[in-house]
């Protein structure tokens, strides 16, 4: 990513933010809420390329070290799960629904976790094996 890109995915940003401000003020809750996610998707959408690049530059990273693949896409999907979860609470906490911003959060948590156990019990058999 250039800076050139940051610097448009800053501006619109900024002007997603300032529409929505605006919308808030004439009490267009409702289209403030459409805006921001608007505005959140057409960032997100700007950043697909560079993701695409990056896990492709992971996945090469992953094979020169020797890591095994199948650890090296859990810790991807977990950075993926961790990324999406905060995007989708702090859609929720810009429409005011911190509980469910919270929960999602929660569900972050859980579905990590369960990605974990696998590696998490392969450590243990193997610290129980060196016992």
């Amino acid at each position: 990513m250039t800076s050139g890109d940051l610097f448009i995915t800053i501006a619109i940003a900024a002007v997603v933010a300032l529409i929505v401000i605006f919308l808030k003020e004439s009490r267009l809750a409702s289209l403030a809420l459409i805006a921001a996610i608007a505005g959140g998707t057409v960032i997100i959408l700007r950043l697909l390329p560079h993701l695409a690049t990056l896990l492709e530059s992971y996945t090469a990273l992953g094979m020169l070290s020797g890591i095994s693949s199948y650890y090296f896409g859990l810790i991807l999907k977990i950075i993926g799960i961790a990324y999406i979860c905060e995007f989708g609470a702090q859609l929720c906490r810009d429409a005011a629904q911190g509980a469910i911003a919270l929960k999602i959060e929660l569900a972050a948590k859980i579905a990590i976790l369960m990605l974990a156990l696998p590696v998490l019990t392969s450590i243990v058999n193997a610290v129980a094996e060196l016992l």
